[in-house]
């Protein structure tokens, strides 16, 4: 990574699809200074539209535009792996934001390196954390303007897995009352993404079912978070193993999952956001039983709250899950609809196990 913060190049930049939501009419240039508002600076290495992981921190980081006064500002690096960072070196030195926000375990080198290099500003990491000890050549400072925060996602795994076993067991799916197996579409298989999958088993065995009967397969790939086509794929050959549901935690390409499941006459579940809201079409938002959250959003809101009142721990990572209303399910009409009131009062017990401590789930940690 290049250092310095003349690093930034017009070159670059261009590469970059900017979009600004200042709520005072800010715009790129920086001039969102004269508000006298807290600028945010969201950098997605991706892009919005996922519905799902991304949307859900921009909805977040808007609510806090919205109520808390902050200005924000959008930067989306694409696909691209190879611009990631210089585009996060273009976003820092332009120097128009206060915080700058990004996520998943692929930014943390860039911040760690970066945060340093900008000690009047704060930086925020969600779904990661920087390697606060120094000892990996970056967070040069420990990363003392640094705050991370990370998710129990074994958590709403377990509950997921809990409710997969339920269903296919009570033969409470309409049209795979035959099927007992069920599938997990991982982007990649990395720790973050190895969370979702523990806990999902470790739920589905709790429910009563076997380890056998969960298929798991990955997207990988260059795009491992960003290829629907290749998603689609896979859960069309999931489905064609006998998973009556497949649950896609696999950001963008987990769309292809919903496409998949419309044509195999199957279920889903949805991940990170509501997912049933966010689909626009009605045949895919059919087939989403419920949406288990990560919700990234409602995190980045409370550090929006925190900061605002100075109450905000840099330099440390913050751990949230169930007991914190960090992850969870959706529980809607929708949802009553497809799932029998017995399971429903199981899964609510399920969870309050997991939020009382009396249950812990295993993790990929």
């Amino acid at each position: 990574m290049r250092h310095g913060k003349g690093a930034a190049a017009a070159a670059v930049a261009g590469m970059l699809v900017l979009s600004a939501c200042g709520g005072s009419g800010g715009d790129d240039s920086g001039s969102t200074a004269a508000s006298g508002k807290p600028r945010i600076e969201l950098v997605i290495n991706g892009g919005l539209g996922d519905k799902s992981f991304f949307d859900s921190a921009y909805e977040g980081l808007k609510k806090a535009q919205k109520d808390l006064g902050y200005d924000l500002k959008v930067v989306e690096l694409g696909s691209d792996r190879t611009k990631w960072e210089p585009g996060f070196e273009d976003a820092a030195a332009a120097g128009d934001y206060d915080i700058l926000a990004a996520g998943t375990f692929d930014v943390t080198d860039y911040v760690g390196d970066l945060a340093p290099q900008y000690p009047d500003k704060k930086f925020w990491v969600f779904d990661s954390a920087v390697d606060y000890s120094g000892k990996n050549g970056t967070c040069s400072n420990k990363c003392e303007n640094v705050y991370s925060v990370t998710f129990k996602q074994n958590e709403g795994g377990y509950l997921a897995g809990f409710l997969a076993e339920k269903l296919v067991a009570g033969k409470a799916l309409k049209g795979a009352e035959s099927l007992d197996k069920v599938g997990v579409m991982g982007g990649v298989k990395i720790p973050v993404i190895e969370d979702f999958v523990v806990g999902f088993k470790a739920g589905f065995k709790a429910a009563g079912g076997k380890d056998s009967d969960v298929l798991v397969q990955y997207v990988g790939g260059d795009k491992p978070f960003g290829d629907p086509a290749k998603g689609k794929e896979i859960s069309t050959a999931l489905y064609g193993q006998g998973a009556a549901l497949v649950w896609p935690v696999a950001g963008l390409s987990g769309l292809g999952t919903f496409e998949s499941a419309v044509t195999a006459q199957r279920y889903t579940f949805g991940v990170d956001s509501d997912q049933y809201q966010t689909l626009t079409d009605q045949a895919q938002k059919n087939t989403v039983v419920t949406s288990l959250l990560k919700n990234v959003g409602n995190a980045l809101y409370k550090a929006a709250q925190d900061d605002r009142k100075d109450s905000l721990k840099y330099g440390a990572v913050a751990t949230v899950g169930l007991a914190e209303d960090a992850v969870g399910y959706v529980n809607d009409a929708h949802f009553a609809q497809l799932v029998p009131e017995k399971v429903r009062t199981e899964l609510q017990a399920a969870a309050d196990r997991v939020k009382s401590g009396s249950v812990t789930v295993p993790s990929a940690f």
